[in-house]
C-alpha cells in the first residue's frame, strides 16, 4: 500500500492551539463503521453510544518534563529532550539535541548538583546521554513539559496537557484521547455499568513522526515500554467472555492490548487465524506492534481517538479498524476515514493533541 494514500491537507486554523474547557465540552465525532454513517455530537454524550458491561480501557501514563535546559564549557546553551531510558538506575537516557557540537565525550551543566555527558551519537541524530545522577528526582525543578511542535499559542496550566487519571511517570507526549475525560463523566459512566480499566505505554515522540518509506510495509515501527497487568487482562478477557464490549481509549491503548492478544502469545495478526478467538494476556516490556490495514483485531471492540496527522502510522492504525467491517475491500478503512476527515473539516472540528474525538462503533 503506498504511504502517499494517507495524505491530507490541513488548514493551519484546524490545528487546536487550546484545548476545551471543560474537557468534556469538545466535540465528538461518532463514525459507524459498518456503513461509514456519522453522527456530530459533544464528547459528554459518550455514554449514549455505550452499554452496560463495556468496559473502557485507556493509558494512564503521566507525561514526564522531559525538556532540559543546560549549558556546554564553552558557555553555549544546549537543550536535552529525554526520549527513552536505557538503564535501570535512570542515569542513561536516549535524547534529542540542540545545540552545536554535541559529540561524544562533550560534558553539559543542568543545574548545580547534575551535569550530563554525551555517550554516543546514534545514527539516527539522536544522543545517549549519561547523567551524573538519577535525572527522574530533579525533572519537577529543571524540566518543562513539552507540547507537540504544532502547538504553538498555549499558555495555560500544563496539567491539562495530563489525563485525570494519569499514574506512572514516562511518557514524552500525551496520551491525548484520554484528555476528553472528566471525573464527574467517568462517574456518570459507572452508573451506566461501563467500567474504567488501565494499561500503561510509555509514549515516545516517534507516536506521531510521519512515516516515510514509499510503501506503509516498508516501514520500521518504534518501540515503546508498556504494561498490561493480570488483573487487568483478566477484566477484558472477562468482559469479552460476558458479551461486553472493550472501548480502547487511544491508539496505544489499542498497541497495548493487541500486543496483549497477538506478540505476547507469539501469533501473528496478519495471518486469518488469528480472529478466531479473542484473550489477552499479561506483559511488561516492549512493544513494536504496527497496524495498518490488514491487520486482524482480536482485543478491541470500539474505539475512542483523536483526529490524526497526515502519513501517520497512527492515521493507518485507525484505516485498519475500520477496515476490519469490510474484509472484502481492506481500502475501505483508509477512504472512509479521510471521507470523514474531510466532513469534520467542513464543519470546523479541531485537529491533534488539544483538538475534538471521534468515537468509531
Amino acid at each position: 500500500m503506498d504511504t502517499a494514500l494517507f495524505e491530507y491537507e490541513l488548514p493551519a486554523s484546524l490545528i487546536a492551539q487550546q484545548p476545551a474547557e471543560p474537557r468534556d465540552s469538545s466535540r465528538l465525532l461518532v463514525l459507524h463503521r459498518t456503513d461509514g454513517r456519522l453522527e456530530h455530537r459533544t464528547f459528554r454524550n459518550i455514554g449514549e453510544y455505550l452499554r452496560a458491561g463495556d468496559l473502557l480501557v485507556a493509558n494512564d501514563s503521566r507525561v514526564i518534563p522531559a525538556r532540559l535546559h543546560g549549558r556546554k564549557p564553552t558557555g553555549g546553551g544546549v537543550e536535552l529532550f529525554l526520549l527513552r531510558q536505557q538503564d535501570d538506575a535512570g542515569l542513561l537516557w536516549e535524547c534529542l539535541v540542540r545545540g552545536r557540537g554535541l559529540n561524544e565525550g562533550v560534558f553539559i551543566t543542568l543545574g548545580a548538583d547534575l551535569t550530563a555527558a554525551v555517550l554516543e551519537v546514534m545514527p539516527a541524530g539522536t544522543r545517549i546521554v549519561e547523567f551524573s545522577a538519577p535525572v527522574r528526582p530533579y525533572l519537577d525543578e529543571l524540566g518543562e513539559v513539552p507540547l507537540p511542535p504544532y502547538i504553538t499559542a498555549y499558555t495555560g496550566d500544563r496539567e491539562r496537557y495530563q489525563t485525570v487519571y494519569s499514574r506512572p511517570e514516562g511518557s514524552v507526549a500525551a496520551p491525548t484521547a484520554g484528555l476528553h475525560f472528566t471525573p464527574e463523566l467517568l462517574l456518570d459512566l459507572r452508573s451506566q455499568d461501563v467500567t474504567l480499566d488501565t494499561v500503561t505505554l510509555h509514549v515516545g515522540l516517534d507516536t506521531f513522526k510521519p512515516v516515510e518509506s514509499q510503501r506503509v510495509e516498508e516501514h520500521t515501527i518504534h518501540t515503546e515500554w508498556a504494561e498490561l497487568s493480570s488483573t487487568a487482562a483478566r477484566h477484558i478477557n472477562d468482559t469479552t467472555l460476558a458479551g461486553g464490549r472493550v472501548v480502547a481509549v487511544g491508539t496505544t491503548t489499542v498497541r497495548t492490548l493487541e500486543w496483549g492478544a497477538t506478540g505476547a502469545q507469539g501469533i501473528d495478526p496478519y495471518e486469518s487465524q488469528a480472529c478466531l478467538w479473542k484473550r489477552v494476556a499479561a506483559f511488561v516490556g516492549d512493544v513494536n506492534l504496527f497496524i495498518y490495514p490488514g491487520y486482524r483485531f482480536r482485543a478491541i471492540d470500539a474505539l475512542v481517538t483523536n483526529f490524526h496527522l497526515p502519513r501517520s502510522s497512527l492515521l493507518m492504525l485507525v484505516s485498519a479498524f475500520i477496515a476490519q467491517a469490510h474484509p472484502n475491500d481492506l481500502d475501505t478503512g483508509r477512504r472512509m476515514l479521510l471521507e470523514s476527515y474531510e466532513v469534520a473539516k467542513a464543519e470546523g472540528y479541531r485537529f491533534f493533541s488539544f483538538g475534538d474525538a471521534m468515537l468509531i462503533v
